[in-house]
């Protein structure tokens, strides 16, 4: 809005400064700052209101015992995030930008499906909340839409994606890329529902999702900011996409958010994030991947979340096997996801958290150093 704002003011009168405004790296920078403030500024509010309405998360048999004394505290802590990161967006990103239009929508329905499983846990007491093959329907709905897009239509988004529509390049490669043809939308539906659920995985214990997810979406600003700068795009031999750095300002709000949140998120947490917040930001991370045209770097780039799902699928898949051969069911961990299993080898929650956060940093170092070591 205030970008909208100031680009019209500008063609009645001679603005001072307003050349600020068009600028891809003081916009990022604002909505970072903006979704800061808004995140403190609401979250006190949320989390009274949370309170009040006793709207509180239950106690989860499938974690360690200690998780008990969480019982109670506040959940659905996701509209802080949300709404730290969709208002900076509206305000200083361009919004007539079809690459800003697809990452809102993804965050708004993912949101609304997280916030509707929520609400059916927490409100109406339903244990299991939304149906889980309902919340795999919204997921799957969300990639179809964005892979058909980008598929049927891309000249809509962006009109140097046309040549990329169902290409992918390869990290460490230079020119080298996937075109995956029909198979295409398949993929960005895996991508986002795999995202969305490995987020909702790793948010298990305090501030774990959500600084992950910070970490992760400050690496997403790098690359879309570059892959939408002419010189940078070109000197690194990386496909140009010229209004991918309007994602450049998303990401920038999703880190202010990130931290705004975690302010309150961070051990001992007074708030929960709730599925309203994971599964939102787990879709948006997966769909930015596909917008930039880098989805084959997520395993680099979100290996903390696929750590997190392959251990609770390797844990299953062993426990099926082992009760079908031998009669009684063996683990592979002492407890998936993976975080738990740390838990109760002693490890105190916040090492854990401190070590996951270290783990996403060397992984964001080696996601950037695949433009260069190529």
């Amino acid at each position: 809005m205030i970008y909208h704002l100031i680009k019209y003011l500008d063609t009645l009168i001679d603005i001072p400064g307003s050349f600020m405004f068009r600028s891809i790296t003081f916009r990022a920078g604002a909505a970072a700052v903006s979704a800061l403030v808004i995140a403190f500024w609401l979250g006190p509010l949320i989390i009274r209101k949370l309170k009040e309405h006793q709207i509180g998360e239950a106690a989860k048999l499938e974690a360690p015992k200690t998780h008990l004394s969480k019982a109670g505290t506040p959940t659905m802590g996701g509209l802080i995030v949300l709404a730290a990161l969709v208002l900076p967006a509206l305000l200083w990103a361009d919004v007539q930008n079809s690459y800003v239009l697809l990452i809102l929508f993804v965050t708004v329905v993912l949101g609304a499906v997280g916030f509707l499983d929520d609400y059916l846990k927490v409100v109406k007491k339903k244990p299991k909340g939304l149906i889980g093959r309902y919340k795999i329907v919204g997921q799957v709905i969300v990639g179809l839409v964005v892979g058909g897009v980008i598929f049927f239509h891309p000249e809509w988004i962006d009109p140097s994606l046309v040549a990329l529509k169902s290409k992918s390049t390869v990290p460490f490669f230079k020119h080298l890329e996937i075109d995956f043809g029909w198979f295409y939308i398949p993929l960005v539906v895996f991508i986002i529902t795999a995202l969305s659920n490995g987020v909702n995985l790793t948010d298990g214990l305090d501030g774990l999702a959500i600084g992950t997810v910070g970490i992760v979406a400050m690496t997403l600003g790098i690359i879309a900011y570059v892959s939408g700068h002419a010189e940078w795009s070109k000197y690194l031999t990386i496909p140009h996409l010229r209004g991918n750095g309007e994602l450049a300002i998303y990401c920038a709000a999703l880190v202010g958010a990130a931290l705004g949140f975690l302010w309150f998120n961070s051990y001992p947490a007074q708030v929960f994030m709730g599925d309203t917040g994971s599964l939102a930001l787990g879709g948006v991370i997966g769909a930015m991947c596909v917008l930039i045209k880098k989805e084959l770097l997520l395993p680099t780039l979100g290996g903390v979340f696929l750590m997190e799902t392959l251990s609770v699928i390797i844990q299953r898949l062993y426990f099926k096997y082992t009760r079908r051969r031998y009669g009684e069911g063996r683990r592979v961990f002492k407890m998936a996801p993976i975080h738990h299993h740390f838990e109760l080898l002693g490890w105190p929650e916040p090492k854990i958290v401190t070590r996951f956060y270290i783990l996403a940093i060397l992984l964001m170092i080696l996601s950037l150093a695949t433009f260069k070591v190529r």
